[in-house]
């Protein structure tokens, strides 16, 4: 595998001149050009006048073609490159190209009898995609001969090997037990929003282990939310075989503007976003001048623009692939504008409590089927700076209740932000061991807490000595109004850092504010299913912080004060 490196760590220059995003690879020509061949002489049926791939098809396209199957070795059937994600926006064939990539899968295998598969997010697309392969099979004398089309069933029979292609909308019950030797899933972001899509990609993987010459192909543009579970997993996996930090099997196509250019926070909000140059559209659109151009894209922009930044934003991620950092809500809390720029990705609870000379807290939570947050806000000794950090607990009655956000909470799990509990009570127990380690450095001055049931968290406290009045119940509701506007001027003014946590950003975005005569209130209730419990801890602790409440007298050493924390 020495020979077989599928970075590209020249794909921002790449992107610029428009080249090429293929790595310099060592195929087996012939299967290449056998491959490219059957591909070019396919028709798109959707297209006026039929053309050949050959005739309307992008190079770019091709050249993935003639990789994914020029890397069969003939000899040990072994396929080495055995896997690709394909990030490209909307209008630029993308599923027209995939029908295209699996039927010639199917015709160029020579393995009898074998079976290969195209996953669709939603029967909507899987119609689609079958319209696709069977229209070009209806346009070819030849092919109507060789392939047995049943459309009833979404599947296609090629006689000469009784290998067949069927496609499938995403369900885990039709993909439990399949052993492919090819297998395309279309709108990866998509299917990432089902709880199992995780699990039953690893079904996938797992069925292809008995045949070395199976491949899995992801072809998705960007989500329409900031990326989760399996979507965020493999599109991370991509980008670090591109950038050169890891090696693997999986060819990485992304077409995707530099870091520099998908920016969607903006130092000065008069100002555009950089991606909103139309001049740099051409480095994500390989299919220029062909399903889709610039000017076209313009006009479709301009709408996107007038309905709003959330509007925008989306229009954007489908079209441009910006990667959405976090959600921005027309209805969003306005210190959301400003959250991604305050960012600082050295702040744990650790540095936190080195660089503070006094520390408020705040917890909030519900029921089992709710989050239990925590959050510190301290106050920096020089500067003055707000620095905030967080964590959350959750049962496993929460992943089986809410399962529309479950891919996120099993992100944060991984990323150390969210500790799942199977006992009652074992959540108030780490949470209170976090309160009873900062109160230990004599930094800590008050614990504020929603008032409404509390009084587990009350009684635990006050074993650890955080008790009387250094515990204090935050008025929720419009009460809740000078914290929420405190945190967004020092938001807006940088006066206020936060470690980053993507937990954290998940709760500001999900936050809904609703004007209450001259108050604004933050709530569980208007949010809906998308939890916002780190935020409101968040808010306690700055409620309290806004007091400015003196440094208490630390007890402990320098070496005890900033030992051991996460």
């Amino acid at each position: 595998m020495s020979d077989w490196d599928l970075s590209c760590p020249d794909w921002e220059d790449r992107l610029r001149a428009g080249r090429s995003l293929m790595p310099t690879l060592p195929l087996w020509d012939a299967e290449a050009r056998r491959a490219v061949a059957i591909f070019d002489r396919l028709r798109i049926p959707d297209v006026p006048g039929e053309p050949t791939f050959a005739e309307a098809g992008g190079e770019w396209f091709r050249e993935i073609v003639a990789v994914l199957f020029g890397s069969l070795d003939p000899a040990t059937k072994e396929r080495m490159v055995s896997e690709l994600l394909l990030l490209v926006p909307k209008k630029n064939a993308k599923t027209t190209n995939g029908a295209g990539l699996m039927l010639t899968a199917l015709l160029v295998n020579r393995r009898p009898r074998a079976e290969f598969l195209l996953v669709a997010p939603t029967q909507k697309v899987s119609d689609l995609a079958f319209k696709q392969v069977a229209g070009m099979i209806d346009l070819d004398p030849d092919l109507q001969k060789l392939c047995h089309v049943q459309e009833h069933l979404k599947k296609i029979t090629f006689k000469r090997t009784k290998a067949t292609l069927e496609v499938k909308s995403f369900s885990p019950k039709v993909m439990t037990g399949v052993k492919p030797a090819g297998i395309l899933v279309d709108e990866l972001h998509v299917i990432a929003e089902s709880e199992d899509a995780d699990r039953v990609i690893g079904q996938l993987r797992g069925g292809m282990v008995s045949q070395s010459e199976a491949f899995l192909a992801f072809i998705t543009t960007q989500s329409e939310r900031p990326p989760k579970g399996v979507f965020k997993a493999e599109l991370a996996r991509a980008r670090a075989i591109r950038d050169g930090k890891s090696t693997g099997r999986m060819l990485p196509i992304l077409y995707e503007f530099p870091p520099a250019i998908a920016l969607t926070q903006k130092a000065d909000e008069s100002e555009p976003y950089p991606w909103e140059d139309t001049r740099l559209w051409h480095m994500v659109l390989p299919n220029n001048g062909r399903s889709i151009t610039v000017p076209r894209l313009a006009r479709d922009y301009e709408t996107a623009k007038l309905a709003g930044i959330e509007e925008l934003l989306r229009w954007a991620s489908q079209h441009l692939n910006i990667e959405l950092g976090m959600a921005l809500r027309s209805d969003r809390w306005a210190g959301a504008d400003w959250w991604m720029r305050r960012a600082d990705p050295v702040l744990t609870l650790d540095e936190l409590l080195r660089r503070s000379e006094v520390v408020t807290g705040g917890i909030d939570g519900g029921g089992l089927d709710d989050l239990l947050a925590l959050a510190f806000c301290g106050r920096e000794r020089i500067t003055k700076r707000w620095l905030l950090w967080a964590h959350a607990w959750a049962h496993p009655v929460v992943f089986e209740r809410r399962k529309s956000i479950a891919p996120e909470l099993r992100d944060f799990q991984q990323q150390g932000h969210l500790s799942v509990v199977n006992q009652v009570g074992e959540d108030l127990a780490q949470l209170i061991g976090y309160v009873k380690r900062v109160n230990a450095t004599g930094l800590l001055a008050k614990m504020g807490l929603d008032p409404m049931g509390v009084g587990a968290i009350v009684d635990a406290m006050a074993e650890i000595d955080v008790k009387g009045d250094r515990v204090e119940g935050i008025p929720q509701g419009w009460q809740l109004t000078g914290a929420i506007k405190t945190a967004e001027r020092k938001l807006a003014d940088d006066t206020l850092s936060h470690g980053g946590q993507p937990i954290l950003a998940w709760a500001v975005g999900n936050a809904k504010v609703v004007p209450v005569g001259n108050a604004v209130t933050i709530n569980k209730q208007v949010s809906g299913t998308a939890k916002i419990d780190p935020l409101m801890a968040a808010l306690d602790a700055i409620a309290l912080m806004s007091r400015d409440p003196a440094p208490p007298q630390q007890l402990l050493t320098a070496d005890q004060l900033f030992g051991g924390f996460a």
